[in-house]
């Protein structure tokens, strides 16, 4: 059981997704960072400073932002919160998706690339017949 394991885990197909999840965690913290710090700003610039992150409706109590209410326990609808996330989703499908074409028009330039001529039928044997000959 434990080979079957060991030829489980070193199997190309399981390293390759390992390696897949450690980058995407990797990118989904640069893409955070990237709304977070970068397109939040700018975004709050043009909506008159407000800031997507902070938008949130108070269930019990009244509270003036939404640290205070996470602080005190307190049920609120973030709102705001999930209008960064839909941002952050839509960014991360949109460089997949321009991952995803630029290895597919990789692969399709390997399939039309020409493969090398090799000798023609007649002209290897020919050259069987010539060595025959010696």
């Amino acid at each position: 059981m434990l080979k079957e394991f060991r030829d489980f885990i070193a199997k190309g197909n399981v390293m390759d997704m390992a390696v897949g999840i450690i980058i995407g965690a990797a990118f989904t913290a640069i893409v955070g960072s990237l709304v977070a710090d970068l397109i939040n700003p700018i975004i709050s610039l043009f909506m008159g400073g407000v800031d997507f992150g902070g938008l949130f409706a108070n269930l019990n109590g009244d509270y003036a932002t939404i640290e205070a209410a996470d602080e005190a326990g307190a049920a609120v609808f973030a709102y705001g919160r999930f209008i960064m996330a839909i941002i952050n989703f839509l960014i991360i499908a949109f460089v997949v998706f321009m991952l995803v074409r630029s290895v597919n028009k990789l692969k399709k330039a390997e399939v039309e690339a020409p493969a090398p001529a090799g000798p023609t039928q007649e002209e290897l044997l020919a050259d069987i017949l010539a060595a025959l000959k010696k």
